[in-house]
């Protein structure tokens, strides 16, 4: 859980829902066949499952054709995701948009153009790291640098 990078047409418009929140997605459709009967018939009755089969009412990304998916956008992945910044032509123009605007990598803490940049290319990060004592987020942990933002 974190930050990740999804890609998105271009004219993605993520849902909201009636109070004008983004509605959390997905990455992927997870497999409820590796949850027992006695899991689903729990998820179903405790509300973290809704729904029938295949999703159980859980909302999925669409699974756009490849050459659709143009551009990249930041999602936080702690609630399966809603995102923080709007699609981007580029990694770069993302990082970019991503600092100047002190987007949260975890928190009230925000990274460097250079950190946002390893995710955008790398895809995701974790929501925290605890390095020598010191809570960073995953964002900013560079451990190529020894754990230094």
């Amino acid at each position: 859980m974190g930050r990740e990078v999804r890609r998105v047409p271009a004219t993605w418009e993520h849902p909201k829902d009636e109070q004008g929140r983004f509605i959390p997605m997905h990455q992927t459709y997870t497999d409820y066949t590796d949850y027992t009967e006695g899991e689903i018939e729990e998820g179903l009755r405790e509300g973290w499952l809704k729904g029938e089969p295949p999703f159980y009412g859980q909302a999925v990304m669409p699974q756009w054709p490849e050459a659709e998916r143009t551009h990249y956008q930041m999602y936080e992945d702690c609630t399966e995701g809603t995102p923080i910044s709007p699609p981007m032509e580029t990694p770069e123009a993302l990082a970019r948009w991503l600092a100047d605007t002190g987007a949260s990598s975890f928190g009230g803490m925000t990274a460097s153009y250079e950190a946002w940049l390893r995710v955008c290319r790398g895809g995701w990060a974790p929501s925290c790291v605890i390095a020598g004592g010191r809570l960073e987020s995953g964002v900013s942990f560079d451990p190529g640098a020894g754990g230094r933002p």
